[in-house]
């Protein structure tokens, strides 16, 4: 289990029939219901394979996956913060290109 320094305290609400059920299963296992929540809990998430992907886009889009590509959206939006950047609809990107 985790040190002290790692511990997050969390009140949690939850159904008088569901405690009920929890506090069975904790007596039978012969720990506290607190004890037996957070073993539950704990072993739950650890079964969970969790992965942060630095891809912005909410659908994957593999575009993001390229490095030159995400570099490239970065010195944008740092070109943005730093006043250099200019925007446009999409009508005047259109225009601009010609299509």
């Amino acid at each position: 289990m985790s040190t002290a320094l790692n511990i997050k305290r969390k009140n949690i609400d939850l159904p008088v029939d569901t405690l009920q059920k929890l506090s069975i299963m904790a007596v039978a296992q012969g720990k506290s219901l607190k004890k037996y929540i957070e073993t539950v809990l704990i072993s739950k998430a650890n079964a969970i394979n969790v992965e942060i992907s630095e891809n912005p886009s909410p659908s994957g889009d593999q575009w993001f996956d390229n490095p030159k590509n995400l570099a490239s959206v970065h010195r944008g939006i740092e070109e943005m913060k730093g006043g250099n950047g200019q925007i446009c609809t999409i009508d005047e990107i259109k225009t601009r290109l010609g299509i």
